[in-house]
């Protein structure tokens, strides 16, 4: 399994749980910005790349030099694992002449590799993974076994709380496994930056709320829910998300709304990482398709 600078520890720990030889790939940036990459030698014909995918302009393109790299020292078959997956959220032309984003990144991923698991990747307008990145194996994983695990180690019967419908299906999934009670919210976006969200049902009083969601990036969406649910008079509400893009500013304006605790995966390495990926990841690249898994690094 080859990793990244950027990715190195997760990457280790997924190699670990996957029984899998670790090496890292090399990355030297120039003042211009321009990257060299550089493979260590003797690495086979099956290989396993691990890097998540934020902030992920730099990353695409070394993703594209490291998979044209590892062809020519011998690569036939690379599997991408990439734990967040870039660029799902424009799959369709919200204004005239806008680029749709999703389709054209997948076309390239599929160009460099031959198979690719993600966790949670946002997929509201497309069926399947494969429609978005048509690679010849798709796997798209889900931590919400996790993340209901991790909550029943944390809490006493936390309500489970949907920013807005997309979240539904995590809000779900997560509840089902650990017999939780649930709300979802609704949204309604004003701009980019301006969120509104109300709970038609919302939740009893005095109970600790969890908001689940899969991304997190500006915040604001998560920060107009915790507005809308302190008047519920709760315990004390806390986030948890499996992907902490939390982009400058977000994480400090989330615990001055009042969250007591923000939790994430370790799908983009950040301060609120709690949940390992790994056992999940390592499951999938052995099961059901050994076709993913590699034989030397």
């Amino acid at each position: 399994m080859l990793g990244f600078p950027d990715y190195r520890e997760p990457a280790r720990r997924l190699a670990a749980a996957a029984g899998l030889p670790f090496a890292e790939v090399e990355v030297h940036r120039f003042p211009d910005g321009e990257s060299r990459v550089r493979l260590p030698a003797g690495l086979g014909e099956r290989l396993i790349l691990c890097r998540s995918l934020d902030h992920p302009n730099d990353k695409l393109i070394e993703l594209a030099l490291t998979a044209s790299a590892a062809r020519e020292l011998g690569a036939r078959h690379l599997t991408l694992v990439a734990p967040y997956l870039c660029y799902m959220r424009q799959d369709k032309a919200f204004n005239p002449g806008e680029a749709i984003s999703q389709p054209i990144i997948g076309d390239l991923l599929a160009q460099w590799v031959e198979a690719l698991i993600t966790v949670d990747p946002h997929l509201h307008r497309v069926a399947t993974l494969e429609e978005a990145i048509p690679v010849r194996q798709a796997q798209c994983l889900t931590a919400a076994p996790l993340m209901a695990d991790f909550l029943a180690r944390e809490l006493e019967a936390p309500v489970l709380i949907g920013p807005d419908e997309e979240a539904r299906q995590w809000v779900a999934a997560i509840a089902a496994r650990a017999g939780l009670d649930a709300r979802i919210g609704v949204k309604v976006r004003h701009g980019d930056r301006e969120v509104e969200v109300h709970f038609p049902d919302p939740p009893p009083p005095g109970r600790h709320l969890v908001l689940v969601d899969d991304v997190a990036s500006t915040g604001r969406t998560l920060e107009a829910a915790v507005a809308a649910l302190a008047a519920t008079r709760p315990a004390a509400i806390s986030v948890l998300v499996t992907h902490a893009l939390f982009l400058e500013g977000t994480l400090e304006r989330l615990r001055q709304a009042g969250v007591a605790h923000v939790w994430s995966t370790d799908s983009i390495p950040h301060p609120t990482n709690r949940l390992e990926l790994a056992p999940l990841l390592a499951q999938a690249l052995s099961y059901p398709s050994p076709d993913l898994m590699g034989t030397t690094a």
